[in-house]
């Protein structure tokens, strides 16, 4: 697929055939392609789990759930053939820029103004998206419930020092197509050049 008709197609799915299985080709090569993804450093502070039996994304769900207000989260409800979480590892960048030829000489984070590792594992959360557009495939990311996360992590072995930034639900799509034109925004609204105006 032309990467001008990945990017028009893209949208989320959040309904899929869970009985079509997932050709492990295309799993690996959605994977690969999200470990091509930028960061800061070459630092590469970034993991995933992957979930692709129907258990451990029954157990995902049943971790990911709040007690209050269950229905307001994604993650409580998903049924996918494929679940891929994706995690930012805030030390790697600190090791990395610690390192000589950054000229930083402690760890320290108060000079980083955005929080790079966690945009650097978004960029690789959207390469998976992309990823399964291109192989035909409906996907969405969303994210966890945070008072979940200490749940999340020891329900599937996460170490502290990696944060579920969200997941991607990744299957054949089972949703009729839906026309997204007018709900979005004008390019006016968005695009500023020259001067930020309003």
């Amino acid at each position: 697929m032309e990467f001008q008709e990945v990017v028009r197609r893209r949208r989320m799915v959040r309904r899929y055939d869970v009985e079509r299985p997932m050709p492990a080709e295309v799993v690996d090569r959605i994977l690969d392609n999200a470990l091509r993804a930028p960061s800061a450093g070459f630092a590469q502070g970034f993991g995933y789990l992957v979930l692709d039996n129907q258990d451990d994304i029954a157990r995902f769900r049943a971790a990911a759930t709040p007690d209050e207000g269950p229905d307001k989260w994604l993650a409580a409800k998903i049924e996918a053939p494929l679940l891929i979480v994706v995690h930012s590892n805030k030390a790697a960048y600190l090791d990395r820029y610690a390192e000589p030829d950054k000229g930083h000489t402690d760890r320290a984070e108060d000079w980083w103004p955005v929080p790079y590792w966690d945009v650097d594992a978004g960029m690789s959360a959207l390469l998976i998206l992309q990823s399964a557009v291109d192989a035909g495939l409906g996907a969405c990311f969303f994210g966890l419930p945070a008072e979940r996360i200490a749940v999340y992590r020891e329900q599937f072995g996460v170490p502290d020092g990696l944060l579920p930034i969200g997941a991607v639900s990744i299957g054949y799509s089972d949703e009729p197509p839906r026309d997204l034109s007018k709900r979005r925004k004008p390019a006016t609204d968005l695009i500023h050049r020259g001067r930020w105006s309003s």
